[in-house]
């Protein structure tokens, strides 16, 4: 394997390692030399990696929007141009839980350390936030065309109640006892077909 295959491999490592160190202690509560130890590295070798340790979260948040961002989007775009609103919501839906909980080291740290970070770290972690953000606004947008939304709904309340319930997810749905697709689909129902089983009146 050449250099830079093993300089790849060592970095993904210790994002790996840093993300589940964060997740499990909080940011204050990890240290560079705590994750060089656990990668098998000297620590002073992060630094051929990362400049810092404010760096090294900016990539492990980063990564913990990237890859559930990446895999809704290739969800979406596989579903025909004239997909209906429930098929475009339930499919996002689905999607943004099976992902969010296969990087749960990633997704956990993000969710949980952000408020701890740095100021700095946090508006440099923003922009991939926002791109987040407005692919729901956009996705919302869409399925409000294809004439599959209430009129007058405010999206961005309906993109930050989505949102903020499949994450808060974490806190509380556990693998070994309940399955991921399952929970999916519930969240799907609950949110195309609402929970009354009559509607109230005006």
């Amino acid at each position: 394997m050449n250099g830079v295959g093993r300089k790849e491999q060592t970095r993904e490592r210790v994002l790996r390692i840093a993300a589940r160190q964060f997740r499990e202690n909080g940011y204050a509560g990890v240290s560079l030399r705590s994750i060089a130890e656990e990668s098998g590295i000297k620590a002073g070798s992060l630094y051929y990696h990362f400049d810092s340790k404010e760096d090294l979260v900016i990539a492990v948040l980063d990564r913990g929007i990237d890859v559930v961002l990446e895999a809704v989007r290739a969800s979406i775009q596989e579903l025909p141009a004239n997909a209906p609103a429930s098929l475009l919501l339930g499919t996002a839906i689905r999607e943004h839980l099976r992902t969010f909980h296969a990087y749960g080291d990633f997704t956990s740290a993000n969710v949980r350390i952000y408020g701890q970070v740095p100021e700095s770290v946090r508006q440099a972690n923003l922009l991939v936030r926002r791109q987040y953000d407005e692919f729901w606004q956009d996705l919302l947008r869409r399925a409000g065309r294809s004439g599959g939304l209430r009129k007058g709904l405010d999206l961005d309340a309906v993109r930050l109640l989505l949102i903020g319930a499949m994450n808060a997810t974490l806190e509380w749905f556990d693998p070994r006892r309940g399955n991921i697709d399952d929970l999916a689909s519930q969240y799907a129902d609950i949110v195309l077909n609402g929970v009354l089983s009559d509607r109230l009146a005006a």
